[in-house]
């Protein structure tokens, strides 16, 4: 019998501006990375979200990112490691407050894009969010790209850690994310998503977009929020993986 935690990037709408599909997503997944208003995402959205998650059993995570809303924090930034430590803190501070008043405990932190990918590469940058997390409450786990040096690094400063690994997103030979600018960085084939997940599940390895095998191992998929496809990955794979008696359980329950 396997088992997987099932995650989504979610609570990035902001003022007027709505993007994703929270609620319906929120009804197939298992763990939520809820953006904290920095790259995306903003109080009450944060607090609305908090809420669903809770209806629907899904364990809380922070989604810290870069001050960016411009590029959706999706922009590399030149960034001293203390300061992105107090960045890391804060808004982690400011999703916990949520959590606080519901009475829940925050689960997991997983950095969002640019920062994710630079930490996945660059030990100091590694280093500066896993110290945050470990400063704010060594309980929480770090969410991060499977065999990363952010795994590492939470790791060595003794946090829990979950390796993710893509459903939607094509991977370089390395292992990395291929970059959002490259064609068929994204996919949008459900029949290919949920084939890749189950490989992945059952034989540890993915196939890059170069079509070389890669060891690949990890005990979260993440499955973006804001694609049009959203809902129907989703869906298709709740329903694909307990047809292949694999188990959706929150991060919490399994790292």
């Amino acid at each position: 019998m396997y088992e997987i935690d099932l995650n989504s990037d979610l609570g990035e709408s902001f003022g007027n501006y709505k993007l994703g599909h929270d609620k319906e997503v929120l009804k197939y997944i298992s763990s939520a990375n809820i953006a904290c208003g920095w790259h995306a995402g903003d109080p009450v959205v944060m607090d609305k979200t908090v809420e669903l998650a809770i209806k629907n059993n899904v364990g809380v995570g922070a989604h810290p990112g870069f001050l960016d809303k411009m590029s959706f924090g999706r922009r590399n930034i030149a960034v001293n490691p203390n300061d992105l430590k107090s960045y890391i803190k804060y808004q982690i501070g400011a999703l916990m407050s949520f959590c606080k008043a519901a009475n829940i405990k925050l689960q997991h932190v997983k950095p969002h894009g640019a920062m994710y990918n630079m930490a996945s590469k660059n030990k100091n940058i590694a280093d500066a969010i896993a110290e945050g997390i470990s400063e704010v409450d060594r309980d929480i786990i770090l969410l991060g790209l499977a065999n990363s040096k952010l795994i590492k690094a939470g790791k060595e400063k003794g946090l829990r850690v979950a390796n993710e690994v893509f459903a939607d997103r094509a991977y370089n030979d390395d292992g990395t994310l291929v970059s959002r600018s490259k064609k068929g960085a994204v996919l949008h084939d459900v029949k290919i998503v949920v084939e890749r997940v189950l490989e992945i599940i059952k034989n540890n390895r993915v196939k890059s977009i170069n079509g070389k095998w890669i060891e690949m191992k990890g005990e979260s998929i993440c499955v973006h929020g804001d694609t049009k496809e959203a809902v129907k990955f989703v869906r298709e794979l709740k329903s694909r993986l307990n047809k292949n008696n694999i188990s959706i359980s929150k991060m919490g329950n399994i790292v």
